[in-house]
């Protein structure tokens, strides 16, 4: 698993890896939780909320659509080829949902958007709940001002997606107020976990999580906070980065993502947070935007 350095750059084409095997990437355009929080003390890690993209076997996923997806989206469309991406949303807080209308490529009328929703219960779909957000006097222009062919597909957690064939998306419920979904995709032989946003029991560890994380080779775990500060904030829906490193070895995962990161953390925080996790689980790394990792 690699990790490049960071950059806004529109990655590279896909590739065959040595052996045959198609590319499995993982890039994060947005990493904060809560608020979007740029300016100087965050500036190395990013202050976009929640957006990660992967790219594997023909399928191209973007989870959140957070304010990292602007970015996201300028890249796309420099690269100058409409787009064919399935939206994975963990859930629709509006930090993961209020970049969307900012997304260059949903007003191309040649690409192709489907959005995906799991926590939301069937008389409130996924595009009502947008377009509640993108209404007067929230929001300038309706949902109808978007181009592309977008495509509402609301399930519900615990269900298997198949974007496109050869890929699939395994997902679970998560412990969120409004509800959330966790995800797993696989291709290939191998898999990436992306779990935000959710809080850890009180007592053991959710049997349908360890499920979901058993043997991944990468996981993206909510850790807004750190043990010591959770205690003040039981029932707010968030984990700390100490129980994402031990709910990795306790579904012996590979590589463990701190994720969701709380807005107030300052970049030297959050480096002392990286040497720490380092320290008790070698190999864990804690998001930055432009971060990107090869499975």
């Amino acid at each position: 698993m690699t990790v490049p350095p960071s950059n806004n750059a529109a990655p590279p084409p896909a590739r065959k890896e040595a052996g045959g095997a198609s590319p499995f990437t993982v890039r994060f355009w947005g990493v904060r939780g809560s608020i979007a929080s740029p300016g100087p003390s965050t500036i190395r890690y990013g202050g976009n909320t929640a957006c990660i993209e992967v790219r594997c076997g023909g399928a191209h996923i973007v989870f959140d659509c957070g304010t990292g997806i602007r970015p996201l989206g300028e890249a796309l469309v420099r690269d100058g080829r409409p787009v064919d991406i399935d939206l994975l949303l963990t859930h629709s807080h509006l930090d993961h949902i209020c970049g969307l209308p900012f997304f260059a490529p949903a007003f191309d009328p040649a690409s192709r958007l489907r959005l995906w929703a799991g926590h939301l219960p069937p008389e409130r779909p996924f595009r009502t709940v947008l377009s509640d957000m993108m209404t007067a006097p929230l929001f300038p222009v309706p949902v109808e001002i978007f181009r592309a062919d977008c495509q509402y597909r609301d399930f519900q957690a615990g269900q298997t997606l198949e974007p496109v064939p050869g890929v699939t998306v395994r997902t679970c419920r998560l412990n969120h107020p409004d509800g959330a979904t966790g995800y797993r995709v696989e291709h290939g032989g191998r898999s990436l976990c992306v779990l935000t946003d959710t809080e850890h029991p009180a007592e053991g560890r959710d049997p349908a999580i360890l499920e979901l994380l058993r043997g991944a080779d990468a996981m993206v775990y909510d850790s807004t906070y750190t043990d010591a500060e959770y205690p003040s904030r039981v029932g707010w829906g968030h984990s700390t980065w100490q129980e994402c490193l031990r709910l990795a070895d306790a579904a012996a995962v590979g590589r463990a993502v701190v994720f969701h990161h709380d807005p107030a953390r300052t970049d030297e925080e959050l480096d002392v947070i990286a040497a720490e996790a380092e320290a008790m689980r070698p190999g864990s790394l804690v998001a930055r935007e432009g971060m990107e990792l090869s499975l």
